[in-house]
């Protein structure tokens, strides 16, 4: 089969993560794929290494004429069987693409509603696939009153070869933090603000800290509550034992240096990647209890789901996972849990019974 995805949004999120992936599992899988992104950008890059034909392009609006010409000629070149996208911006041009090319449209959306209600009414009903990441999101769309039989779930793919564990690079990671081989580190990995649970997390990892000496906290990103964190992290009794590292452009080889991820947050999220990458590393999840989350852990088994911001439950769960034997179970059942249900081999199977009605 021959995929044309298409995404000219040019920064670091999400929905670019799933499309470099997605691209790349159906490139591995042996279709022929092809992607108009934006000259350089992340999604550009990711893709670097791949098999997947690139073709610069910037889709600035709904009317930039110039998108259209370089998705027409792409689509033209790769003789492309389906148009893929993902980002909102895209989703009108594409469907207006395919209507004019007689080529089919898969469209994924990472959000939960809202659209524009006009266009979160037809688009589903127009693309010949609409795609939710999560089963929680699917759930938007039924509940704005789209037909079941309309929105297909298809979950975020990753690279397990990526996220390997490598204790050499753990060794190496502890020793450049100043820490033992035998530390127990909790891991956050994400945008700091509020919604995301990070002072709750702090809460509940300094009361741990206080009955286990081993536990390190390892806090990888930044956003606008990354200085308000910092500043009270500075002024606390626990302060050497939580190390800020800033923004990480590739998390993956600090999976190894995890002994277990906290994915704390108090917003909803429609699905959680980094914690699917985590448990592909082996690393146990504690998550919280709320939107997509659940979907992507098996809760006793991989990891547990907790009450949001509930600081007392949090910290009794980080106590639990500093049991040796725990994390050593539930790491394994994690990867293959992974492997099972969100490896590339796994999805871009999915993708393509998707596409050909199955």
């Amino acid at each position: 089969m021959k995929l044309l995805f298409v995404g000219t949004n040019p920064e670091n999120t999400g929905a670019a993560s799933h499309f470099v992936a997605l691209a790349q599992a159906m490139a591995a899988a042996g279709h022929q794929v092809g992607a108009v992104v934006y000259p350089d950008g992340l999604i550009w890059q990711g893709l670097s290494q791949s098999e997947v034909r690139r073709y610069g392009a910037k889709f600035r609006n709904v009317f930039d004429l110039r998108g259209y010409v370089a998705v027409i000629k792409a689509a033209r070149q790769l003789e492309a069987d389906w148009l893929v996208g993902n980002f909102g911006k895209e989703y009108w041009p594409l469907i207006l693409i395919g209507r004019l090319l007689r080529i089919p449209v898969a469209l994924f959306r990472h959000r939960t509603p809202p659209m524009k209600r006009i266009s979160a009414w037809l688009i589903p009903r127009l693309a010949q696939r609409f795609l939710a990441v999560s089963q929680h999101a699917r759930q938007a769309y039924l509940d704005r009153g789209v037909p079941g039989s309309l929105v297909r779930v298809l979950y975020n793919p990753v690279n397990t070869a990526q996220c390997r564990r490598d204790p050499r690079q753990r060794r190496a990671i502890l020793r450049s933090l100043g820490l033992d081989e035998d530390a127990i580190v909790l891991g956050y990995s994400g945008r700091m603000h509020r919604g995301k649970g990070i002072f709750p997390l702090f809460e509940a990892a300094s009361a741990a800290m206080a009955e286990q000496p081993r536990l390190h906290c390892l806090w990888l990103g930044d956003g606008p509550d990354g200085p308000a964190l910092r500043a009270l992290a500075a002024a606390d009794v626990t302060a050497s034992r939580h190390h800020f590292l800033g923004w990480i452009n590739d998390i993956h080889p600090y999976y190894s240096a995890l002994s277990m991820l906290a994915f704390p947050s108090i917003a909803t999220e429609t699905f959680g990647r980094v914690s699917v990458e985590a448990q592909a590393a082996g690393v146990p999840v504690l998550g919280s209890d709320l939107g997509g989350i659940p979907e992507t852990l098996q809760t006793g088994v991989t990891g547990l789901l907790l009450p949001p911001g509930d600081v007392a439950a949090w910290r009794e769960a980080i106590l639990k996972l500093c049991d040796p034997a725990l994390l050593a179970s539930m790491g394994a059942a994690a990867h293959d849990y992974v492997e099972q249900h969100f490896s590339m081999r796994v999805i871009a199977s999915r993708f393509l019974q998707i596409l050909t009605g199955g």
